[in-house]
């Protein structure tokens, strides 16, 4: 997924290529770091002994290679910053379903998601004045940890997340959307929660060509203009009550109301209200989009597939500054793309839907390739005389 000739290109790009040779060369700790996402569980000696295992028993230099120190990683890491990682997961994240992946599309449209999630990171002084923390929810006192906030557009049958913001706990998770909805393109249909429509973000994202299925808060005011024989609406949106009570501006809509049949359920929850782009009831019936639309939970499960399962027992991230808090996000998401690629393969070789296969599967297949097919080459040996 990440070839050397391509991390050698976003070293050179972020200007961290070396003017002399390194027992940790820069390609060398980009890999360290995505490794570090694979073996969340090991020290960082181990991480490094774990990637570096395959070639040295293959090729015979393990006799002439120490494995460095902590610090010695620690300032490697530090010399190479964040964004040779940022670079390398915003040139290989791409959509990965073809024509034949199954669940992958609705009808013409690529199905895309919208969400967001927080990161508890390592507390330090450093971390806690950059990325701040989060309340306790009742008002007293404030969480154990700073957090990273990180918003994602994922490509909602693989789990594959092909874009991502990350930004303070400060920065509200809207701000951090602002920077994704211009990378929707026209042929995707993305779902997202009420917690991210305003007028603006809506027209916004309606200028990518992207279709949009988001829901919107039931105490927003969506008159019924025209009444649709699947029991779906046309409406108006506007940009504030001034502009809807002179009708001026406003932009087409269809309304998608329901309520789940769920018995055990009694709070207000149960009740949806959708609005879409697709205004023809023959190209989205409102029964279908109202299906449809419970499938952006699948970017949660990635989100948590990315926070529990790859990050194992560990409560936080383990870097103590913040561009390492960055550096190290960005290699999880690096490599949760990557194995995100391997399932999505390993699916469409067997004709299946990718959430039929297992994440901790798929993890433990990469954790093994990792350590037989490593990208870099051996060091020369040092000399020390």
């Amino acid at each position: 997924m990440f070839p050397p000739e391509l991390v050698d290109r976003v070293v050179a790009q972020a200007g961290r290529r070396e003017r002399r040779q390194r027992l940790l060369p820069a390609r060398v700790v980009v890999y360290y770091v995505l490794a570090m996402a694979l073996f969340a569980d090991a020290s960082y000696e181990e991480v490094m002994r774990r990637l570096v295992e395959g070639l040295s028993w293959e090729s015979g230099w393990q006799s002439s290679w120490e494995v460095p120190s902590k610090v010695a990683i620690f300032l490697a890491r530090k010399r190479l910053g964040s964004e040779p990682l940022a670079l390398l997961f915003h040139a290989a994240a791409r959509p990965l379903a073809v024509e034949a992946t199954r669940g992958a599309f609705y009808r013409e449209w690529r199905l895309m998601s919208l969400d967001g999630t927080c990161l508890d990171v390592a507390d330090t002084p450093e971390n806690e004045t950059l990325f701040g923390r989060p309340g306790t929810g009742r008002g007293q006192g404030v969480g154990a940890f700073p957090q990273l906030r990180l918003v994602a557009l994922s490509e909602t049958g693989t789990h594959a997340i092909c874009e991502a913001a990350l930004g303070p706990y400060t920065t509200g998770e809207n701000a951090l959307a602002d920077e994704l909805i211009g990378t929707l393109e026209a042929g995707q249909l993305c779902l997202a929660d009420r917690g991210f429509y305003s007028f603006k973000r809506w027209l916004n994202a309606r200028e990518t060509g992207a279709q949009l299925l988001w829901r919107v808060k039931a105490n927003m005011v969506l008159p019924r203009e025209r009444q649709l024989t699947d029991g779906s609406y046309l409406t108006r949106i506007y940009k504030d009550q001034k502009d809807q009570r002179a009708k001026r501006d406003g932009e087409q809509v269809r309304v998608i109301e329901y309520q789940l049949d769920d018995g055990a359920r009694s709070d207000p929850e149960q009740r949806y209200r959708l609005i879409c782009t697709i205004l023809d009831p023959e190209h989205g019936p409102a029964g279908e989009l109202g299906a449809l639309y419970h499938q952006r939970w699948e970017l949660e499960n990635a989100l948590d597939e990315l926070k529990t399962h790859q990050r194992g027992p560990r409560v936080v991230l383990r870097s103590k500054t913040p561009d390492g808090v960055y550096q190290e996000a960005y290699g999880y998401l690096c490599a949760h793309y990557a194995i995100r690629r391997l399932m999505h393969d390993a699916a469409l070789a067997a004709d299946v839907d990718p959430d039929r296969l297992s994440f901790t599967s798929g993890l433990r297949a990469a954790q093994r390739s990792a350590r037989t097919r490593p990208g870099f080459s051996p060091p020369q040996p040092r000399d020390r005389s």
